[in-house]
């Protein structure tokens, strides 16, 4: 049965960054908003900040009623909360989630009762810090939502998630599982890695020299920067696509290696032509 996102409750589980900024964004789109987090001061605050209608520590009342419930706690986290959770929604409720992976979370789904209508959810946004008071309700704003559909998702349910997606600010993308976690193995997970060894790498090699920190300048600060975020739940995104990023980091030595190569040959004009090639793939991406 098709749905209005503005006659939905929508429930949302896990009130950090991702799940309060969500909730604020979608609070006034949607008839009401719903906050499930365990720690009594993250309730307190998603109240006084207006983030939420209401909001309780207790799952099965928080869930009581809602037409969408909207998992946003970390990827294993998700995975344990999947069996527990399937048995308190009503028939024909929309369960997604925000975890940053996709195939193992989607594989899960597929056990929930046969009433629930299961769909895969990453919005590609966030921040370097993590917590409610970090929320931000146009963080999703522009941002790409991506939506993993399993079979027996109906086109309905698809729709309203998609509806979700759209009120929040951000643009909805159809993309199966494991496409997913292909993708965001190269174009968000990597760079974690990337940034959080440019940053061990600087402090093992200048960290004697005092001026070292003194000089840092916007170049390594922006590339740094995503090596601040939360390690849980970096953990459970690395250990949950293992394989996928293990493969684009074997891709990425093998660009650095041909780079130091040239440089090492004394090849120049190979090395500006390698440099210019990817200066202009970087000015398409981003003009």
């Amino acid at each position: 049965m098709k749905r209005d996102l503005r006659d939905c409750q929508v429930t949302v589980v896990g009130l950090g960054l991702m799940g309060s900024s969500l909730a604020g964004a979608l609070r006034g789109r949607c008839r009401s908003v719903v906050g499930v987090a365990r720690r009594p001061e993250a309730l307190e605050a998603a109240r006084e900040r207006g983030l939420v209608d209401r909001a309780t520590s207790d799952l099965a009342e928080g869930l009581h009623g809602a037409d969408v419930a909207v998992l946003a706690t970390p990827v294993r986290a998700i995975l344990q909360q999947l069996p527990a959770i399937g048995p308190l929604l009503a028939p024909g409720c929309l369960l997604m989630d925000l975890g940053s992976t996709k195939a193992e979370i989607v594989a899960a789904m597929a056990a929930l009762p046969d009433g629930i209508q299961p769909l895969g959810g990453h919005p590609m946004c966030g921040k370097e810090i993590s917590g409610l008071e970090a929320a931000d309700p146009g963080l999703y704003r522009g941002c790409t939502f991506i939506l993993s559909p399993l079979p027996r998702t109906s086109a309905d349910a698809v729709a309203l998630g998609s509806a979700l997606a759209r009120a929040a600010g951000a643009e909805p993308l159809i993309l199966a599982p494991e496409r997913q976690d292909f993708l965001v193995a190269t174009m968000s997970h990597l760079p974690y890695l990337l940034a959080c060894s440019l940053v061990a790498t600087a402090d093992a090699t200048t960290s004697p020299d005092p001026a070292a920190w003194q000089i840092v300048a916007g170049g390594f600060r922006d590339t740094s920067r995503v090596a601040g975020s939360d390690v849980t739940m970096m953990l459970d995104i690395l250990f949950t696509n293992r394989e996928e990023v293990l493969r684009a980091v074997d891709a990425f030595g093998s660009q650095l290696s041909r780079l130091a190569g040239l440089l090492a040959a004394g090849d120049e004009d190979g090395l500006r032509q390698a440099l210019e090639t990817t200066r202009q793939k970087r000015r398409e991406m981003f003009p």
